[in-house]
């Protein structure tokens, strides 16, 4: 994964007030868990723009007071109204054990049933994963140029020997949807050369033969003889 690096301060005091005042500074709430103890530490907002706005995975190197500790974060939580960043929490990355991370998915290629008109469909933008935090990627590349028109690929269909991928394995990754365009079968190129099932009424003007047959004349009488 890529890396990035962040600085915090310790702090002691864990209450929701605490939490407040911290805000209101401009400092974000941390805790970093997974090691031997829970570190309670704060960080200026601004430091997560790139970390938590960015669609990467990212190994962070949280640096509190000077001693530097390898994490990923694990959860951020955001206000409602404003969008600020409420709290962050970090989990140690331990050598030799296996982390659970979001990795964004990239698609390659241009798929076939999208030429023939369908459209692509992505369900699952981040998928997550499971292994050693060496072997897990930057992000997941999935070539769908093969992918024809109402096919799709689950996450069983995924491969990795590194890393296990834990959403439900039935689940839709991304298919390539069949649109209104491109469905098989549409009126008008169904059956070419077929009656219409409607008939529509002549142009003004046009003779009577062109709506159908035209009425038979009334037999005219011969003149009487005076």
């Amino acid at each position: 994964m890529k890396t990035l690096s962040i600085k915090g301060t310790a702090r002691k005091a864990t209450g929701t007030k605490e939490a407040i005042l911290t805000r209101r500074t401009g400092l974000v709430p941390c805790t970093l868990y997974g090691g031997k103890e829970q570190v309670f530490f704060n960080v200026e907002e601004k430091q997560f723009a790139k970390l938590l706005y960015s669609p990467d995975a990212y190994l962070v190197n949280v640096d509190i007071d000077g001693k530097a500790t390898q994490a990923i974060v694990q959860e951020a939580q955001f206000h409602k109204v404003t969008d600020h960043i409420m709290h962050v929490d970090f989990l140690e990355a331990v050598p030799g054990k296996q982390l659970t991370v979001k990795v964004p998915l990239v698609t390659h290629g241009s798929p076939v049933g999208v030429k023939m008109g369908g459209k692509l469909q992505v369900k699952l933008r981040r998928l997550t994963v499971k292994g050693l935090v060496n072997d897990i990627p930057d992000h997941i590349t999935l070539e769908v140029g093969h992918i024809k028109l109402g096919e799709s690929v689950l996450v069983k269909d995924m491969k990795n020997e590194k890393i296990k991928f834990l959403d439900p394995a039935n689940s839709a990754v991304l298919a390539v949807r069949t649109t209104r365009e491109a469905a098989p079968a549409a009126a008008g190129t169904a059956a070419v050369g077929a009656a219409p099932t409607v008939s529509a009424a002549p142009a003004a003007g046009a003779p009577a033969a062109a709506a159908g047959a035209a009425a038979p004349k009334k037999e005219e009488k011969p003149a009487a003889k005076k």
